[in-house]
């Protein structure tokens, strides 16, 4: 898993409510277990018309949200079933951060574990977040997870919460065999005590 230290980039303004994980990544595209080539179909019912055509007016078929590594939304982001095909999907077409007021949980979690960060935020500073993005080329920001700030793009800042745990694993690439992996001594030591021990095990 890729480490997230700091971000600077492009973020698409979706302001939307209750966007579950069907829409991010519709079900007839779960049938994969690879997290690559998911990307495309991101958002597959809102992106494309029903002959594949793009949908000239969602934001992630604009310049320069094509680009975007930043993604804003509103409330309940990720609701629905618990598919981790939703954040492979966002991070196979770039997203890296996404910012709401708030996620369901387990989509949050899902987050984590494939080293993306889900920002929660109050309303209101989403909302103005939305606006900032509205920006165009000129809609950039930096997220810090060490300082725990989002730069806007006029250059103030905005500070964010985020448990330690969590912050540990994203800033170091650690997923959950990743977290295991750090105890590697510790479970080899526990396994050959075990098996002098009890040798018939």
């Amino acid at each position: 898993m890729d480490k997230f230290t700091n971000l600077t980039g492009v973020a698409a303004p979706l302001p939307m409510i209750n966007v579950d994980t069907d829409m991010i990544i519709p079900k007839q595209f779960l049938k994969t277990i690879k997290r690559t080539g998911l990307g495309t179909h991101l958002f597959d019912e809102m992106r494309y018309n029903d002959d594949g055509s793009e949908k000239s007016d969602f934001v992630l078929n604009c310049e320069p949200y094509r680009s975007a590594e930043i993604l804003i939304t509103d409330e309940n982001f990720g609701c629905g079933s618990s598919r981790e095909h939703a954040p492979w999907a966002l991070l196979d077409f770039g997203i890296r951060c996404v910012i709401a007021p708030s996620f369901a949980d387990i989509f949050f979690n899902n987050c984590v574990n494939n080293g993306i960060l889900a920002i929660t935020l109050p309303h209101e500073e989403v909302h103005a977040l939305l606006q900032d993005a509205d920006g165009g080329h000129n809609a950039r920001f930096t997220v810090d997870l060490e300082s725990q700030t989002i730069m806007r793009p006029d250059g103030t800042t905005l500070s964010f919460e985020i448990e330690p745990a969590r912050k540990h694993r994203l800033l170091n690439g650690l997923d959950p065999i990743g977290m295991s992996l750090q105890k590697d001594e510790e479970i080899s030591a526990f396994e050959s005590k075990a098996a002098d021990e009890r040798p018939w095990l």
